[in-house]
């Protein structure tokens, strides 16, 4: 039985049309909606809505914490890129070039917390940073640095590197297994003309993986970004609300502040267009950025 073209494309639109359905009701419309509401004074709970024009737009450039938040999301992009990538890259190189028996085992052990809901990392995590009962205070105790201890989320300075150090623990896993991928496809050959040729490791590294690797380097680095922009709040909710002062605030936890808990429903949106706008023509520069041509082998 043969299908013409006409039948296959219909068929494909078919296959297509239920997704297609769902990404326009949870994804499209909300954003619609979203922009929508932006242009009113609404508290979310009542059917009266005043239309206001562009003032939660005129506020929000006047609002000196939400210029905060956005320096505070991209310390977040910045530190999670460095940290994740690195990270990832090192121990994707250690478990695939370097002969470890238990590598199935580490595996499961860096991918582990991926599995965990983030709200459950940032209470294993305050517990962890408990000022009188944590693990990090009391090991700086036993070591004699007691000046070090310190009450690590209410200190407005070391606030945004202690939800920072979680937020990399955490997203090791998935991208050191997606760079693993990539380096068990690069035939074993290259690396050993280079050893031949007498090439360092790192000249192996930075000369044969890397390039060959970059789809899923690049793939990666956007998707953090995506991520750190939309998800950082999520942990930020959780471990300091946004605190001390707002020295932890980000952009998607102040969007909950004031939509949710001050029923500033039209305002809360016009923060949400802001991050959809940020984050947009952050990935979009990343983009040019990261641009590379493909290696073939």
């Amino acid at each position: 039985m043969t299908f013409s073209s006409k039948s296959k494309y219909l068929f494909l639109a078919f296959c297509l049309l239920p997704t297609f359905l769902l990404f326009l009701i949870f994804t499209v419309y909300p954003m619609l909606g979203g922009l929508y509401y932006s242009f009113f004074e609404w508290s979310g709970t009542s059917a009266n809505k005043t239309f206001i024009g562009l003032d939660n737009y005129i506020r929000l450039w006047n609002d000196s914490i939400i210029k905060k938040a956005i320096i505070n999301d991209f310390f977040f992009v910045f530190v999670k890129v460095i940290g994740i990538m690195t990270l990832a890259l090192f121990f994707a190189v250690a478990l695939t070039q370097l002969k470890i028996k238990e590598a199935p085992f580490y595996r499961i052990v860096f991918f582990f917390p991926n599995i965990m809901s983030v709200v459950v990392i940032g209470i294993l995590w305050q517990f962890i940073y408990d000022p009188n009962m944590g693990i990090v205070n009391s090991l700086l105790n036993q070591v004699g640095l007691t000046e070090w201890a310190r009450p690590w989320l209410g200190d407005k300075t070391w606030v945004l590197p202690s939800i920072a150090i979680p937020a990399i623990w955490a997203g090791i896993g998935l991208f050191m297994l997606l760079i693993m991928g990539g380096i068990s496809n690069v035939p074993k050959s290259l690396y050993e003309a280079a050893d031949i040729d007498g090439a360092s490791e790192w000249q192996q590294f930075w000369h044969i993986t890397v390039p060959l690797v970059w789809p899923q380097i690049k793939t990666s680095i956007l998707y953090i970004i995506i991520t750190s922009l939309n998800g950082s709040f999520v942990l930020v909710q959780v471990m300091t609300g946004g605190g001390p002062g707002s020295a932890s605030e980000v952009m998607g936890s102040y969007l909950y502040q004031r939509a949710f808990e001050d029923f500033q429903f039209g305002y809360g949106a016009a923060i949400g267009v802001l991050i959809l706008v940020v984050s947009l023509i952050t990935v979009l520069m990343s983009q040019f950025i990261l641009k590379k041509e493909k290696v073939e082998y």
